[in-house]
């Protein structure tokens, strides 16, 4: 054995330690660090050691090059993109898959496949599902859309009398219909052979809604009767929060025999409030589903999920077969025969500590304490003459661009651009920017589990106020 090797090995328990000291003084800072921290210019690349450092020496290395530029993005106001935190039980979950290192991707000679189905069950449960929902755990949301219509995908291909995990997808009429998807799913589609241009896109809502045109999809639907149809729907859209209706939209697609697909990576977690829960009514009538681990589950990235009443369906798309994987198979797809993955860490077990740790109490909570924080932020934003609310908070979305005395002679988009700028270089905000139908703005997600109202609503504000009047 090399020898810094085996002495690391001897050494472990104090290696560990170390790693614990390190993260403990990360996680000691996140309420103050930085959201965003702009990279040095000029940064040497490290190169290769034709010698071992060891392990100590190592983190030594890394703790001078990169502790100080690692961002605040866990912390309770980084409202870029839909990012979470990751909870105690969460963290600790994950450290230990780290220890236990399993390879979930067989039902012998280990529980680990095991904890996959305790931890679906525990997300159908929290969810509402009926137990006819099989759960897989993915990378993301990305991976959940993409395994989610790899089964649609299938489904449309077996009602023309094609499997098309078997011999293609060539001249299989698939017609796929959505309002407003997320970009994910679009480059599912993309992935899946289908095609970014193969979504129709059906008219939304009047007055300012993202939601989709349940009338606009009856008469698109009652046009397809020759072709099998996938009507990707959002519960929960990323500028706006806003919602399809689900139930009509789940009535619709079993008049006219069309698969529906919920893309619910944050949306759907509504169902653990009862004032919220008639937003995801109807989700349970979906052929699949997706949703995301790593925000409002808080979770470690990368953690996502996607739920099917058809897994038999989803097992001839991903069934791997080889003698060195012959035996036993459970009466639904395994884990290796569920997702794109053959291998994958024991990613289950972040969101099995989290939700036994805090049960469906502790995620209503959280859910109603991060709506109440983007309520309270629409709130100043529509009483301030610095900004413009673009649509009503309706979960944990908040939309908003400069009011119009700061656009006079500007062109919109850079001006949005300068206060987003002002805000990450501030480090106290981090927002994205946004396009809500033809206006640049920028959108706030909050689904941190340590964001309160009395600690960080007046910081978000006042660092609002700051970058809008120049400061």
């Amino acid at each position: 054995m090399d020898p810094i090797l085996a002495a690391d090995r001897d050494d472990l328990s104090r290696l560990l330690r170390l790693a614990l000291a390190e993260a403990e003084a990360f996680l000691a800072t996140l309420d103050d660090r930085p959201v965003a921290v702009p990279l040095p210019p000029g940064t040497t690349p490290v190169t290769l050691p034709a010698e071992g450092l060891g392990a100590a020496e190592a983190m030594g290395r890394f703790r001078a090059r990169h502790a100080a530029l690692l961002s605040g993005s866990a912390g309770p106001r980084y409202f870029g993109f839909v990012t979470g935190g990751t909870t105690p039980a969460a963290l600790a979950g994950d450290w230990l898959a780290s220890a236990y290192d399993q390879n979930v991707s067989s039902t012998e000679g280990s529980s680990a496949a095991l904890v996959d189905v305790e931890a679906s069950a525990l997300l159908r449960q929290l969810f509402g599902l009926p137990d006819a929902f099989h759960g897989a755990f993915v990378t993301g949301a990305t991976m959940a859309n993409f395994a989610g219509l790899a089964t649609a995908r299938q489904w449309a291909g077996e009602r023309v009398g094609r499997d098309v995990a078997e011999t293609g997808l060539h001249g299989v009429p698939i017609r796929i219909l959505s309002a407003t998807p997320h970009a994910s799913a679009i480059k599912a589609l993309a992935m899946l052979g289908l095609g970014r241009q193969s979504c129709e896109r059906v008219p939304v809502l009047p007055g300012g809604r993202e939601a989709i045109d349940t009338g606009a999809l009856a008469v698109k639907l009652a046009e397809s009767s020759e072709r099998p149809t996938i009507v990707l729907a959002s519960a929960g859209t990323v500028n706006t929060g806003d919602y399809d209706d689900l139930e009509t939209v789940a009535d619709l697609c079993r008049k006219h025999d069309a698969w529906l697909h919920v893309d619910g990576a944050f949306g759907i977690f509504a169902v653990c409030v009862p004032e919220l829960r008639a937003l995801v009514r109807g989700i349970e009538r979906a052929d699949s589903i997706a949703a995301d681990g790593h925000k409002w589950l808080n979770v470690p990235y990368d953690a996502g999920f996607v739920f099917t009443r058809h897994p038999h369906i989803g097992r001839r798309v991903f069934q791997v077969s080889a003698p060195y994987l012959e035996g036993p198979l459970m009466p639904v797809p395994d884990p290796l025969n569920a997702t794109p993955e053959n291998s994958s860490r024991l990613r289950a077990l972040p969101t099995w500590m989290t939700l036994m740790a805090y049960g469906r109490a502790g995620y209503r909570e959280v859910v109603q304490r991060t709506c109440a924080f983007a309520r309270a932020v629409g709130d100043w934003i529509a009483a301030s003459p610095d900004f413009e609310l673009y649509a009503p908070v309706r979960l944990n979305i908040v939309c908003f661009g400069l009011a119009a005395r700061h656009l006079a002679g500007r062109e919109p988009l850079a001006a949005h651009r300068v206060v987003l700028d002002r805000l990450r270089d501030g480090g106290e905000v981090f927002l994205t920017p946004t396009t809500l139908f033809g206006r640049p703005g920028m959108r706030a997600a909050i689904s941190n589990w340590r964001t309160t109202l009395e600690t960080d609503l007046p910081r978000v504000t006042a660092a609002l106020a700051r970058a809008a009047q120049g400061g």
